[in-house]
């Protein structure tokens, strides 16, 4: 908790705690909530979320910049909730379009710009059998990391 000083430029609280900003700082911040693992998730991401040390004592800030650029370029492609639904319904295996638009509401060319997106992303690959398209799941890793932030936002509603 934070509560304000009685001016901004103070740099000790009347309590005689330092400040920041004029604002003191009451305790610790939490501890971290302990995710639960899924068997279905991958181990890495229990270890990315439980630690932040890896054991040659670096940081996970160490990683080189493209670790995080592509890790944000995967963040912005599953930002979109069609596209996770798109993933939900591809999980038991290769679809058609047509059953897509059956099971999700939205329009054919919303649904095309979407799947493409994700192909071009590396997350689906599909085929085509005469005038059908089929799409199947490309990255494993893509479906677990979505199982565990969907698990998460569940269990925190």
């Amino acid at each position: 908790r934070a509560s304000r000083g009685s001016s901004l430029a103070e740099s000790v609280s009347r309590t005689g705690r330092p400040t920041l900003s004029g604002l003191h700082y009451t305790g610790l911040p939490p501890e971290p909530k302990q995710l639960p693992v899924d068997s279905r998730a991958p181990t890495v991401i229990s270890i990315m979320v439980n630690r932040t040390v890896k054991k040659n004592g670096l940081t996970e800030l160490d990683k080189p910049d493209h670790v995080f650029d592509k890790a944000a370029e995967m963040f912005r492609v599953m930002s979109a909730p069609m596209r996770l639904k798109i993933i939900s319904c591809l999980c038991d295996g290769e679809q058609n379009v047509t059953y897509l638009l059956s099971k999700i509401a939205t329009t054919q060319p919303n649904m095309s710009q979407h799947l493409n997106t994700l192909y071009k992303a590396g997350v689906l690959a599909k085929r085509r059998d005469g005038v059908q398209i089929y799409y199947r799941i490309a990255n494993e890793q893509i479906v677990n990391l979505c199982r565990v932030v969907c698990m998460q936002v569940e269990a925190g509603t």
